[in-house]
C-alpha cells in the first residue's frame, strides 16, 4: 500500500487533475463581451490628418522606417503611446512585467488617464511571475484586456502548468505569436519584438537582435482590421473572466530613471526618435505593401477550412525570386513546402543566404537540434549559412550597443527576408513547423528597393566572419553532420573549427541527441 501524499501536495495535484480533465475549451469563453472595432475616423486625429495628406502626395502609398536598435524600439513604443489621442491597440505574444514592461505600462496608464481607449490582447503561452501586472491594467479607465487561448491555472508553478498542458496539449499548444501596436488607426509598429528587457537589448544577461518597422498611412487600416479579427474571436477571453489574486489591482511603482546606465526618463522626454519620424527628420520610405496575417483560428484553415495562412504568400514571394534570396531568422527548420522552395531556387542558380543562431547564441536548444538535423541538406543544396556568435567582433548593424556587447550574450530573434533587393518581408514568422502549424503570425511584404538594400546590409553585417560562424562541408562527397567545419574570424585571424563551437561538450552532445526526436512539428 502506498503512503498517502503530504497534505501540502494533495490540493495542488487534485487541482491539476481537475484542470486537465475539463479544459477542452478556453476558460471564460462564454464570458460576456462586446465586439469592438478600430477608430472609424482616424482623419480626425492630428496624425491621421497629416498622413492622409502625405499619402495623397505619394499616390496612396504608406510610409515605413525600420528600427534596428533595441533602445529605439522601446523609446518609439513609449512615445507613440504618449502621442495617442483617441485609441491604442496592442497585440503581443509576450508582455513581461519587467523594467521595460513597466515603462510601457506606465505610458499606457498615462494614456488611459487622459481618455484614450485602450485594447490590449496578450497570449498566455509564456507567462512569468510578474506578468499578472499586465492583466491588471484592465483596472484603469477606458481600458480592456483580453487573453488569447488562456490556461485555466493562473499561477506560476511550472509543474501544475505542465500538467495542464499535458492534459490538453491539442488546445494549449496553439499560440498567438503576433506583435503589433496601432495608434489612432494611423500609426503602427510591427515586427519581431515582444515586450521584455532582452528584446530591447538592455539586459546584460541576454540581448537579442530584432527589428520593428514604423508604419504610417493606409496599410495601417488593414493592420487594424487584423487586430479586430483577433480581438473579437472566441479565443480572446476578457481578463475579468480569469481569476488571479495578483492581478486585481495595478500596483503603482516608480519606474527606474536609469536602466543599464541609460537615463530613459530623459530619452523618453526628448521625443526622439518618434518626433523625428513624424516630422520627416528621419527618412520615411513611401511604398506599397501587403499585410500578411493568419486567421485567429488558424488550425481550421490549416486543415482545409476557409481562412488566411500567411505562409502561402511568403512562399509565393520567395518562389518569384530570380537572382537572390536572403533571410534572417532565429529558427530555421524548413517544412516540406519551404524545403521544396529553397531547393527550386538553388536549381535555378538563385543565390540563397541565411543568417540564424549558432549553438552558442540560441536560447532554444530543442529548436536548434531541429535546425542541425536540416543543416547538412541545406549545405548540400548550396545554401550559404551563417550562424551568429554570442560574442560579436563588431556591433555595427547589430542593434546592440558597444557598451553592452562585452557581456557576450547576443542572440538572434528578428525575422526578415529580402527578395531580389526589391522587396522585403518583416514580421513575426519563424522559418519552422511551429510558425507553419501551431502559431498565428503577422507580417508585411513591402515593395521597396531602398528598404531591401538596407536589410541586405543588415544581413551582411551579421554574416561577416567576425560576427558569425560559417558552416561548410569538409568533403563534398559526404555531408554527414560529423563532416562539417565552422569558419570564423577571431582577433583579425581566420579560424576553422573541426567541431561545432559550443559552450560545452555536453551542449553539443545534447543537440546531437535531440536532433533525432520525433518532435519536428513542435519546433
Amino acid at each position: 500500500m502506498c503512503p498517502p501524499l503530504p497534505a501540502r501536495l494533495t490540493a495542488p495535484l487534485c487541482a491539476a487533475l481537475l484542470l486537465t480533465a475539463c479544459s477542452t475549451v478556453p476558460p471564460g469563453r462564454d464570458y460576456p463581451r462586446a465586439p469592438s472595432t478600430a477608430l472609424a475616423h482616424p482623419e480626425t486625429t492630428s496624425f491621421g490628418a497629416r498622413f492622409n495628406s502625405l499619402a495623397t502626395d505619394h499616390s496612396g502609398a504608406s510610409a515605413f522606417h525600420i528600427l534596428t536598435a533595441g533602445v529605439d524600439g522601446l523609446l518609439t513604443r513609449i512615445q507613440m503611446i504618449d502621442a495617442a489621442q483617441q485609441t491604442l491597440d496592442l497585440q503581443y505574444f509576450i508582455f513581461r512585467g519587467d523594467t521595460t514592461g513597466q515603462l510601457i505600462l506606465d505610458a499606457l496608464t498615462r494614456a488611459a488617464a487622459r481618455g484614450v481607449a485602450i485594447r490590449l490582447l496578450v497570449d498566455d503561452g509564456d507567462t512569468a511571475p510578474g506578468d499578472e501586472q499586465v492583466l491588471a491594467l484592465r483596472t484603469q479607465p477606458h481600458t480592456q484586456v483580453r487573453v488569447f487561448n488562456p490556461f485555466r491555472y493562473r499561477g506560476h508553478n511550472r509543474l501544475l502548468r505542465a500538467l495542464e498542458f499535458a492534459g490538453n496539449s491539442a488546445r494549449l499548444d496553439y499560440r498567438m505569436h503576433n506583435k503589433l501596436l496601432v495608434v489612432d488607426n494611423t500609426l503602427a509598429l510591427i515586427g519581431g519584438r515582444n515586450i521584455g528587457n532582452e528584446y530591447f537589448q538592455i539586459d546584460p544577461q541576454f540581448q537579442v537582435a530584432d527589428d520593428d518597422v514604423f508604419v504610417a498611412g493606409a496599410v495601417v487600416h488593414t493592420l487594424s482590421r487584423s487586430f479586430d479579427e483577433y480581438w473579437n474571436s472566441e479565443l480572446a477571453v476578457p481578463a475579468e473572466a480569469l481569476s488571479h489574486p495578483g492581478a486585481k489591482q495595478l500596483r503603482r511603482r516608480k519606474s527606474p530613471a536609469r536602466v543599464a546606465g541609460v537615463d530613459y526618463s530623459a530619452r523618453i522626454a526628448s521625443g526622439e526618435p518618434f518626433a523625428d519620424l513624424v516630422d520627416g527628420k528621419l527618412a520615411l520610405v513611401w511604398a506599397t505593401a501587403q499585410v500578411l496575417c493568419d486567421s485567429p483560428d488558424k488550425k481550421r484553415t490549416d486543415s482545409g477550412e476557409p481562412g488566411q495562412l500567411m505562409v502561402r504568400n511568403v512562399l509565393a514571394a520567395a518562389r518569384q525570386v530570380q537572382h537572390e534570396f536572403l533571410m534572417i531568422n532565429p529558427y530555421v527548420i524548413p517544412t516540406m513546402g519551404e524545403s521544396a522552395m529553397l531547393e527550386a531556387l538553388r536549381q535555378r542558380n538563385v543565390s540563397v543566404g541565411i543568417v540564424t543562431n549558432s549553438l552558442q547564441s540560441t536560447r532554444d536548444i530543442l529548436a536548434y537540434a531541429g535546425y542541425s538535423h536540416s543543416r547538412p541538406q541545406l549545405l548540400r543544396e548550396g545554401v550559404q549559412l551563417y550562424e551568429v556568435r554570442a560574442q560579436l567582433g563588431s556591433t555595427r548593424g547589430s542593434g546592440q550597443s558597444a557598451r553592452i556587447a562585452h557581456y557576450g550574450t547576443y542572440g538572434l530573434h528578428g525575422k526578415l527576408m529580402v527578395f531580389d533587393r526589391q522587396r522585403i518581408f518583416i514580421g513575426s514568422m519563424n522559418f519552422d513547423e511551429r510558425s507553419r502549424h501551431l502559431n498565428t503570425e503577422i507580417g508585411l511584404i513591402i515593395d521597396s528597393p531602398d528598404l531591401a538594400d538596407a536589410t541586405a546590409a543588415r544581413f551582411n553585417n551579421m554574416a561577416q566572419l567576425q560576427n558569425a560562424y560559417r558552416p561548410s562541408i569538409v568533403n563534398a562527397q559526404s555531408a554527414r553532420a560529423g563532416n562539417l567545419q565552422w569558419t570564423t574570424q577571431e582577433n583579425g585571424v581566420v579560424v576553422v573549427y573541426p567541431k561545432e563551437p559550443a559552450p560545452s561538450p555536453w551542449r553539443r552532445f545534447l543537440v546531437a541527441l535531440l536532433a533525432w526526436l520525433p518532435v519536428r512539428r513542435e519546433l
